[in-house]
């Protein structure tokens, strides 16, 4: 499949390229071969991407899986440099991300510009939370008795992401960054109509220092996707931020059958330029409480 309209310069025809998934540090085609039709605003090819299946989602949560143990005991600084070493990467493709991202919302070159802009800066902001969070949202808890009582913060463990519809890389970030920041793994389902920008995020991350499989990437069809993902008895949290109004209520209760933490579905598209506090941070976070003798 592709684009049959010739080059104006040449009379070439253009080689459009073939977007594939990004799964275990790895850029595999769909196992059932299919791919689909991306376009822009205007109803014009881009290039094709690739239809991700059932398969391909539990190749995903077991990638993420596999790689958890590692990520969740890296050290905060660790973590923190490698999401700032992403940020330092996007920088160095400003440009194509700010022609597929306008390509994809339609905006212009300067809406385009200032939302990569934003999503470099987000980066980095959470890059700066890595080694704090312990603090912020942990506590030192007063008790009767001689014993110290600490409130310590650990991640969930694999985070399925329904990412945003509308925002293609800006919202991305801003839902993908916080669950890797504070130790989690997980599977992101991209935006359906607008996948450009996420795929090429994989390559960004591809050739980071993040390790494969702590994030992983699916194209396709949200409806067919999320529901598995939502079932999935090896996923421990479920983000529904880009899930489809219809399909919301099933989604949560696919996801109580196996007990998985849940962050409902906005009810209207968030203003992702706007700082995002620590929100996001603490959702996927479970609070370990440890009572320790005084003395001892």
């Amino acid at each position: 499949m592709g684009n049959n309209r010739t080059s104006a310069v040449d009379g070439r025809l253009p080689v459009t390229k073939t977007y594939k998934l990004y799964v275990g540090g790895a850029f595999p085609r769909s196992e059932s071969g299919r791919v689909y039709q991306v376009t822009d605003k205007k109803g014009q090819f881009l290039a094709n991407a690739a239809q991700a299946s059932r398969k391909d989602v539990r190749d995903a949560v077991s990638a993420a899986r596999k790689a958890f143990p590692k990520w969740s005991g890296a050290t905060a600084y660790n973590r923190g440099q490698v999401l700032y070493r992403v940020a330092e990467m996007l920088e160095g493709r400003r440009e194509q991300f700010a022609a597929e991202v306008g390509a994809a919302e339609g905006v212009s070159p300067k809406r385009a510009q200032a939302d990569v802009d934003a999503a470099i800066d987000r980066w980095v902001w959470y890059a700066g939370w890595t080694d704090k969070v312990s603090t912020v949202l942990g506590s030192a808890n007063p008790v009767a008795g001689p014993y110290f009582c600490f409130s310590v913060p650990e991640p969930t463990g694999v985070v399925g992401v329904l990412a945003p519809r509308a925002s293609s890389l800006l919202g991305l970030v801003s839902v993908v960054a916080p669950v890797i920041a504070t130790g989690n793994t997980c599977v992101v389902v991209a935006s359906e109509e607008r996948p450009l920008p996420s795929v090429t995020l994989s390559e960004v991350l591809a050739t980071s220092d993040l390790p494969g499989g702590v994030v992983n990437v699916l194209t396709g069809r949200t409806a067919e996707m999320a529901p598995w993902l939502a079932a999935h008895a090896d996923v421990n949290a479920l983000d529904l931020c880009g899930a489809p109004e219809e399909l919301r209520a099933d989604l949560e209760r696919a996801a109580a059958d196996t007990v998985k933490r849940v962050l409902p579905a906005p009810a209207t598209e968030p203003d992702w330029s706007r700082e995002p506090g620590v929100g996001r941070l603490r959702a996927f976070l479970e609070t370990k409480t440890v009572w320790h003798p005084t003395g001892v």
